[in-house]
Formats: structure tokens, sequence, C-alpha cells
């Protein structure tokens, strides 16, 4: 063919290219519905948030304003190995993204090799001038490059871009979780050790009124049963004090884990301390949607399964690449790379399948199913989402007003519980009735401290259900591949 035909071959063929070029096959995508309601059903006395009145973004833990709590929350990203593997997974995205994006270029490969051999002498058509024994020395290099007329290759590097941006998003929600739980096992902990103060205190007025009531015996004003009674509220604070204790140790070893460090080797003194209620701002249910990195994650594999059934249906047509081979050949001779010893080799090349017995179609179809999954999981995120919300709101709601109704109950308690001393004392009343109100009064205490730490609890809750500080404009754009981990708030090198 003289080179007249080729360059008309070569122009026939991007033309076609060029109208083929925007073709694909992925239906048009758009994010699975979900009925969104106008307000939270349990906001109460919760305030929407205004658009300037957003979480600090990333360390949202600073609004207890405990210095512990802090450097605590920093020794996540710095050392816990379940963020680290998130970071991985996020890394193999990328690297699976830069990986597909290859596809759009063209792929150049060179080779070479150099043999001696020998020919058979019973060769079939050999004829008696052919060498029975000869070199065969090649250098070459080949280019090939596919054509992307059905969208093939842009769907699938749509795909590689939703996944990373999943990927960004899982780890943006291991970061919330993992930092939430940490200030959820601290409240836990400091909760329990203003338990333990109580008891420890109540054990001191317990061994009080027991020396009082061994007096009054002694002195024949009180029964041996008084004092037994007395004794047993002593004993049963010091088990209970005990017990916190042994709550405590799981709770510090749980902390040291999160913060990445041996439970052999951590401690955390016991320490009372009053963390503020931070007051969350709320958005609109509708800003959860972006708000919340799991929503993000599960809505941007939607979208990458949406893509994949563009590649599945790209199957249906011939894939078309262009190729190119040229280099030097000679079979021993002298001036091996000369003219005479080149060889070239250029044009299209085409495969399609004619006859799968099914095997495309039942690919199209597992992606469409593999579409649906990711949309009904998306649906299902997002309805979690919302219930954890109402959840931690209610609570918040609901705590608050127990927890009024405690402190009135703690105040009775505690006047009762002088009243039966001093009646004790005078001798109008047996100790029984001292008992009963020491327990009574040692219970409404302790449950005042849980109520609180339920709250602040909740407070945690709302927080990691509301997303923290993030949004999706933290995600990596699509055409960013080598985003900064660092912009999640974590180091790597």
């Amino acid at each position: 063919m003289n080179r007249t035909g080729l360059g008309l071959r070569v122009l026939t063929l991007a033309i076609a290219t060029s109208v083929f070029a925007g073709c694909s096959f992925a239906p048009t995508y758009e994010t699975p519905k979900t009925d969104v309601a106008d307000t939270y059903k349990e906001l109460g006395p919760w305030r929407n948030a205004a658009p300037s009145d957003q979480l600090e973004r990333g360390d949202w833990w600073r609004d207890y304003h405990d210095a512990t709590l802090d450097d605590l929350e920093a020794k996540v990203d710095a050392a816990n190995p379940d963020l680290a593997v998130a970071v991985d997974r996020y890394d193999q995205a990328r690297a699976y993204l830069a990986q597909t994006g290859s596809a759009q270029f063209p792929e150049v490969n060179s080779g070479g090799l150099a043999t001696r051999n020998r020919q058979s002498d019973h060769r079939a058509l050999r004829s008696a001038s052919q060498p029975t024994y000869y070199g065969d020395n090649i250098v070459g290099a080949s280019l090939g490059y596919e054509l992307d007329l059905w969208g093939r290759v842009r769907n699938t590097i749509a795909a590689g871009e939703a996944a990373t941006q999943a990927a960004s998003a899982d780890l943006a929600s291991v970061r919330l979780s993992l930092h939430a739980e940490l200030a959820d096992d601290y409240i836990i902990l400091r909760g329990l050790d203003a338990q333990e103060k109580l008891l420890v205190d109540t054990a001191s007025a317990y061994a009080q009124a027991l020396k009082l009531t061994q007096n009054r015996f002694e002195g024949g004003a009180a029964s041996g049963l008084d004092v037994a009674r007395a004794q047993n509220q002593l004993d049963n604070a010091r088990a209970q004090t005990t017990d916190i204790r042994a709550q405590r140790a799981l709770y510090e070893h749980a902390i040291a884990s999160l913060a990445g460090e041996s439970a052999s080797k951590f401690s955390l003194p016991p320490n009372v301390v009053e963390l503020p209620l931070p007051s969350t701002p709320v958005a609109l249910p509708s800003t959860l949607l972006e708000r919340r990195p799991d929503i993000a994650a599960a809505e941007r594999r939607a979208a990458a399964a949406n893509a994949l059934i563009g590649v599945a249906r790209a199957a249906f047509f011939p894939s078309i690449s262009l190729t190119a081979t040229g280099g030097y050949e000679n079979t021993g001779g002298a001036g091996w790379l000369t003219a005479p010893n080149g060889f070239w080799s250029i044009g299209p090349r085409f495969s399609f399948a004619l006859f799968d017995a099914g095997k495309r179609r039942a690919v199209s179809e597992q992606a469409q199913a593999a579409f649906n999954e990711a949309a009904d999981r998306y649906r299902s995120t997002t309805l979690a989402a919302f219930r954890q919300v109402e959840d931690n709101l209610s609570q918040l709601q609901l705590l608050d007003e127990e927890a009024r109704q405690e402190d009135a109950a703690v105040a009775s308690a505690q006047n009762t519980l002088h009243l039966a001393l001093d009646r004790y004392e005078n001798g109008a009343v047996n100790y029984l009735d001292v008992v009963a109100s020491q327990t009574a009064a040692l219970q409404a205490q302790r449950t005042l401290l849980v109520l609180r730490d339920r709250q602040l609890r909740a407070s945690v809750g709302l927080i990691r259900a509301v997303g923290g500080g993030w949004s999706t404009k933290d995600m990596p754009g699509a055409d960013d591949a080598k985003l900064a981990v660092s912009e999640t708030g974590i180091k790597k090198d």
C-alpha cells in the first residue's frame, strides 16, 4: 500500500475517533433519593446552626476545655493503628486511580533478543540453502493505544475517582469515630472518678456514723443490730468503691489503645473534673447529607457503581487499538542496526467476541445489581444518620429535664438523711431509718453523676452524628489524585 492510501486510512480512523470520543454507555448518574425532613423532630431547645456557626473544624473536642483530653486526642492522629489502616486504604485508592488514569495514554514497550539457533534437519519445507546454524538478533519497540470509543476507559477512571473520594470520606469517618470513642471513654472514666470520690467521702461519713453507733451501743442507747447495720453500710460503700475502680481500669485500658499506647505502660491519675456541656449547633437536616463522611462515602460508591455499568456495557462493542512496531533484525551478519535490517508495522487492531454464552450480559446485569446495592446502602446509611441525630437530640433534651429533677431529689435525700441522723442521736428512731436515708441519699447522688455523664456522652454522640466539623468540601476533587492526606488532619510519611 502506498503512503497516500495509508494516510487516508489514518484520516478516516481519526474522524471516526472524534465522532465516537464522547460516547459513553454509563447511565446518567443521579444521587439516590432520600426523604429529608424540613427540621428535626427532637430539636427541642436546641437551635439550628447559622451559616457561620459551625463546629470547630477537626478539633471539636476542644469545646470540652480539658487539656488532658486534648493531649489524648492528639495521640489518635499520631499513633492510632486503626487510623493508619484507613490512611493505607486511602493511599491504595489513590494509587488505583493513578493506575486507571494511565489508560488514557499510549503504552510504549521495548525489547530485544540475541540468540544462536540450530534448525532440525527434518524441518518441514526446509531448503538446502538454509543454514543449520544461524543467529537471530532483534531490537525494537512497540506502541499501543486503545481508542476509547465506547467510554470504557473514561468510565473506569470515573469509577476510580469516585472510589478515591469514598476512601477519603471513609478516612474522615474512621477519624471521627475514633476521636468520638476516645472522648466518650474519657467522659466515662472521669465520671467514674467522680463516683469514686463520692463513695470514698460517703464511706468516711459511714465510718463516723459507725463510731457514733458503737459509742451509743457501749452506752446502752443502741442495740447490736444498729452497730451491725452501720457496719454493713460501711462495708457496702467500700465494696462499691472497689467495683468502680475495676470499671475504671477497663476504660483506662481502652483509652490507651485508642491513643496508640500499651495498656501496660499507660495510666491516667484519678481526677474529678467538671466538663462543660458544649452548645452544639445543629444544621438543617438537608445539610446532614454533606456533613456526614459515611453518607458521602456511600454516595460516592453509588457513583462508582454507576460508572462501572458503562464499563460493562462497553464490552458489547469492539475494542479498537492503534498499534505500531518497529526495530532491527538480522541473522548474525554485519551491520545490525542498518536500514536493510529495519522492520516496522503500523495500523489499527480490533477484537470482538462473537459468542460468549451470555457472559457479557451477565456482567452487565451484575454491574446493575451492584449499583442497586450501593444505592440502597446509601439510603440505609442516610436513615441511620437521621436516627442517630434524633436519638442524641432527644437524649440531650430529656436528660436535661431529668437532671433538674434529680437535683431536687438529691436535695430532698440529703435533708432526709440529716433529719434521720438528728432523730437517731436523740433516740427518736432506730438505725434502720438512718440506713434507709443513707442509701437513698447515695443512690440519688450517684444517679445525678451518671445523668451528667450521659448528657456529656449524648453531646459527643450528637457531634459525631452531625459529622463533626467535616463537610463534602474536604473530599479530594475529581482531578486531584495526589491530594495530601494532611487535609484530613492526618500526617503520614
